[in-house]
């Protein structure tokens, strides 16, 4: 076994406050490189061990709760950026780093790492780079589908066969907020504002997650809900009778929306040197195949081996978005969404 497969281990997790007490003490020669991340902590943490196996050099991480998530280290960096503690932020999903970016917290780092990684993924001059990503796709109830035809665009949740039996998660929060706002970055926004309308006039139920979209469908009482490939591939390992549908793909379509986890390197972080490194070892093809094995994230680099259930981004027609205008889109439309909601 090679060392960064020996690095595929578990440490007892801390909870985040006590990750938060302890980098505060590790300023000094404990902390090799300092890591703040809102990917899941089952996932980065392993991760992260990998990197102290191969280097030797210790990684202090910062991780997000579920009550902060995506959030709450954001929130952190910027409180810091006058006496920067991070060196590197590892981000659950491409939008938020552009609110460090465009504080001018970011130092380009241009990661021979990432050579395979196609250009939509990564930013040219280096500010950051995608890796392991989430599709956003159709889960389907193939037994409560019945003799129906299956659904095979997002448009379909607000087809009336499927009146009362869609759902999404909550459009204010995580990655369903981020996929309205690539839909009106795409389609402008009075077209994402009707179909949204759409939505509700077809009575598409309005889930607290991801994760409870997941469970409605498994459970049949829905028939299909839009989620993120890691709580689809949960619900096909559970040995529910569902489907994945990666939405959009006809020639000329849309596209399934793909939204690469990113990282970025934080301007004037206290070890420089260690996180650039760190930062290889994350855009490093093995880091990638254990995330596709153990969280259903989709490599980015080809070649690398997945889960049957796991697709490579080059094996999709994704949809084209240029992630940068679907975050300052995602601010813009916030209040037409918190109206939408109900709040």
């Amino acid at each position: 076994m090679n060392r960064v497969a020996a690095g595929w281990r578990r440490r007892p997790a801390r909870s985040a406050g006590t990750l938060a007490i302890l980098l505060v003490g590790c300023r000094g020669p404990e902390c090799d490189v300092v890591a703040y991340t809102s990917v899941d902590q089952v996932f980065s943490e392993p991760v992260f061990l990998a990197f102290e196996a191969e280097t030797g050099r210790h990684v202090c991480a910062v991780f997000d709760t579920e009550e902060t998530k995506s959030t709450g280290v954001l929130n952190r960096l910027l409180a810091e950026a006058g006496r920067p503690r991070a060196d590197l932020f590892w981000s659950g999903d491409p939008i938020r780093p552009f609110v460090a970016i465009d504080r001018a917290l970011v130092e380009p780092y241009d990661s021979p790492a990432a050579a395979g990684i196609p250009p939509p993924f990564k930013a040219a001059e280096g500010t950051w780079t995608g890796l392991a990503a989430r599709a956003r796709v159709l889960l389907v109830n193939t037994k409560r589908l019945g003799e129906r035809e299956r659904p095979r665009s997002i448009r379909d949740l607000a087809d009336p066969r499927f009146h009362g039996e869609a759902a999404i998660a909550n459009p204010l929060f995580g990655t369903t907020t981020v996929h309205v706002a690539a839909l009106a970055s795409r389609w402008g926004e009075q077209e994402a504002r009707v179909f949204l309308d759409r939505l509700r006039e077809n009575e598409v139920q309005i889930a607290s997650s991801n994760g409870e979209v997941r469970r409605l469908v498994v459970s049949g009482e829905v028939v299909v809900g839009l989620a993120d490939t890691d709580d689809a591939h949960e619900a096909i390992t559970s040995g529910a009778p569902v489907e994945i549908v990666y939405p959009d793909q006809e020639p000329g379509g849309l596209g399934t929306l793909v939204l690469p986890t990113a990282v970025v390197r934080i301007r004037g972080g206290p070890h420089p040197e260690a996180a650039r490194r760190l930062i290889d070892h994350l855009l490093s093809p093995p880091v990638e195949a254990y995330l596709a094995r153990h969280g259903a994230h989709m490599p980015l680099h080809p070649g690398v081996q997945t889960p049957l259930d796991v697709r490579g981004v080059h094996e999709i027609h994704a949809m084209q978005v240029d992630y940068a205008a679907v975050a300052k889109t995602l601010e813009r439309i916030r209040p037409w969404l918190r109206r939408w909601v109900g709040l």
